[in-house]
């Protein structure tokens, strides 16, 4: 018994190891733009709602919550860059959220539109393991972004 447990760790995936489990990608078409960090996309033959890691936008659309300060702005960025787009998606660990949106890494072919909407002050960072990947990176760059005022950080209040 014994070794069959260690046969099965050699063979065994790294990720059924406890790493990260390889991330599943590919293109899609960004159909429309939801709010600054949502879009509804085609994807993988049927149409999605994306919802960008480790990113949170100041709402616009959130039943029962007012727009938020630097919401619109951060929703009119993400339309003009995205809307019509081919983009590709880069999957998290943990695909879905309790909404049922996938979770996703969205690039341009020279843009890393999560991080930036960080960059810009239009976002502000939001890590929720396992899907961390990114997390050092988008906190240095909001840290960046408030330290230079940019974006939310000189116009909301914390």
């Amino acid at each position: 018994m014994l070794l069959l447990a260690a046969i099965a760790l050699i063979v065994l995936r790294p990720w059924e190891r406890g790493r990260e489990r390889p991330a599943a990608s590919g293109p899609a078409v960004v159909l429309r733009v939801i709010d600054g960090d949502t879009i509804e996309v085609r994807f993988d033959g049927g149409r999605e709602d994306v919802r960008l890691i480790g990113v949170d936008t100041p709402e616009t659309v959130k039943p029962g919550t007012p727009v938020q300060c630097y919401g619109p702005s951060a929703s009119h960025f993400t339309h003009a860059l995205l809307e019509g787009r081919r983009v590709r998606l880069t999957l998290g660990v943990e695909r879905r959220d309790i909404y049922g949106r996938l979770l996703a890494y969205v690039r341009l072919p020279h843009l890393f539109v999560n991080a930036e909407l960080v960059r810009r002050g239009l976002a502000r960072t939001l890590t929720i393991p396992p899907n961390d990947r990114y997390a050092p990176l988008l906190r240095r760059l909001e840290r960046r972004a408030a330290r230079d005022g940019r974006g939310l950080w000189s116009a909301c209040a914390p």
